[in-house]
């Protein structure tokens, strides 16, 4: 299993940016696909998440209404649109996923690096 995340880069603050997420190597019906980052200094931490397949979308709290997580299917690729960023939303975003029916995200993506200036 691969996924290839990508998408980041320097960004002025109240600017956008779309990361991408390719996923290969297994089909993943029954698979949430989540969106992670870590800051400098700080602990790894959740942003948003998608079933693969059916409807639920869910975000932190602190980037809800800003950020949208969506996929298409057919290319296989998960998508998060971030909108009006800010210099707190600097970090590695990572890309992962995890069955249905278990908590642990078991696959993971090498990280793409966002910076976010005042």
């Amino acid at each position: 299993v691969q996924l290839q995340a990508f998408g980041g880069g320097l960004v002025q603050a109240g600017g956008s940016l779309r990361l991408s997420c390719a996923a290969s190597g297994r089909t993943f019906d029954n698979y949430f696909m989540g969106w992670f980052r870590q800051a400098p200094g700080k602990e790894r931490e959740f942003v948003a998440s998608i079933r693969w397949s059916g409807s639920g979308t869910y975000y932190t709290p602190s980037v809800k209404g800003r950020f949208t997580i969506s996929r298409d299917n057919v290319k296989s690729t998960v998508y998060l649109q971030m909108n009006s960023l800010k210099p707190e939303d600097t970090a590695i975003y990572y890309c992962a996923a995890r069955e249905l029916r278990r908590s642990e995200y078991v696959y993971w993506g090498q990280g793409t690096e966002v910076t976010v200036s005042s």
